[in-house]
């Protein structure tokens, strides 16, 4: 046996495998949930296959919240509404449930889930509808208007990624043909922050749409443009609030603001964000517990815009795709300038009112 022979090293071998490890390296090194995952070696396209597109995906949204919103102009046209109800709210107001949230929900999932079939997709109806025989849609950039010209590469880590739908906001107000209210909505949730918010109203057929730090649709580039003034907070806010869901959010809104407050309550959490975001008011105030999906779309467009959503506690609304997290039980205030003001001034009374409860208990 000859144990003092040389060993012979494939260079060609050695040269490949080295190759290898640097382009697995560097595929790693990039590889953050948040970036453009891509690495280019010898003119091949290396690309993690669980990312997702951001681009596509407000695309998709968009289109999802219109096709959801031709479905509820129908079942309306077709007077084939047939509501029924999920049951009370804990302050005991009916929950409706019609045809139009069931096809609108079927059209809007199933549309989103055949073109982004790795992402967590959460909608309000989805153990209510059989959406068996549901049309689907093709991915359309005309969508997005031709003057905003959106990169590919906005990629991010699927798992990262969570969808929120509400269907058909407004449902009470729906079946009361009150469809000033009514909306369709569509959120792009990124680990919990709201970052693309789609608001289409049906009856009208307009479109918002907001991607964080990205772009905005052209019916909100006037208010994106707008200066920021964090100073200037108004003495005398109108806020608006839930006309069937409002608890004792009037006496909240007085105690907070002042007796003379003017309040507006309307329907859908869609409807008065956008009221917020057009100055129509200057405050949206919640207190009961609401569903996720009817806030993430509004949080996401007023980030967007250099506004806030927050609880009554003042905290960041997270959007995580656990159910038991699925309603948000803080209360709302959202506010396009200025919301540590007015957020301010809410938080103070519900404390003073806290240690006057607990003052009186003893």
């Amino acid at each position: 046996m000859n144990l003092s022979g040389a060993v012979k090293i494939n260079k060609c071998g050695v040269l490949i495998l080295s190759v290898c490890v640097v382009i697995v390296f560097y595929y790693l090194l990039f590889n953050n949930s948040m970036g453009s995952h891509r690495f280019r070696s010898h003119g091949f396209l290396i690309r993690n296959p669980n990312e997702v597109d951001l681009r596509k995906l407000l695309i998709g949204s968009i289109q999802a919240a219109q096709y959801g919103g031709l479905e509820v102009l129908s079942v309306a046209d077709a007077d084939n509404i047939h509501a029924k109800t999920k049951g009370r709210t804990k302050e005991g107001a009916n929950d409706p449930l019609t045809n139009a949230d069931l096809k609108s929900h079927c059209v809007m999932e199933q549309g989103l889930k055949r073109l982004f079939s790795t992402v967590t997709i959460i909608s309000e109806e989805d153990v209510h509808a059989d959406c068996s025989e549901t049309s689907h849609f093709e991915l359309d950039p005309t969508v997005i208007d031709e003057d905003i010209h959106l990169q590919d590469d906005f990629l991010v880590n699927a798992d990262d990624v969570t969808i929120w739908i509400d269907p058909l906001d407004a449902t009470q107000e729906y079946t009361e043909n009150l469809f000033q209210y009514v909306t369709t909505m569509v959120c792009v949730a990124i680990r919990g922050e709201p970052v693309i918010g789609v608001i289409h109203n049906p009856f009208s057929q307009k479109t918002f749409w907001a991607w964080k730090d990205v772009a905005v649709s052209a019916s909100l580039r006037k208010v994106k443009d707008e200066p920021v003034n964090k100073m200037a907070a108004v003495k005398n806010p109108k806020i608006i609030a839930s006309r069937s869901h409002s608890g004792d959010v009037e006496h909240l809104i007085k105690m907070s603001f002042g007796e003379n407050t003017p309040i507006e309550l309307a329907g859908g959490a869609g409807y008065k964000v956008l009221q917020v975001v057009f100055g129509n008011a200057t405050n949206y105030v919640h207190l009961t517990e609401i569903k996720k999906w009817d806030l993430c779309a509004g949080n996401a467009i007023l980030s967007a815009l250099n506004g806030q959503m927050t609880s009554l506690k003042n905290q960041p609304i997270l959007y995580e795709r656990d159910p038991q997290t699925f309603v948000n039980k803080d209360g709302v205030i959202a506010s396009l300038r200025n919301h540590p003001y007015y957020a301010g001034k809410v938080y103070d009374y519900l404390q003073h009112s806290q240690m006057i409860k607990s003052t009186n208990s003893k």
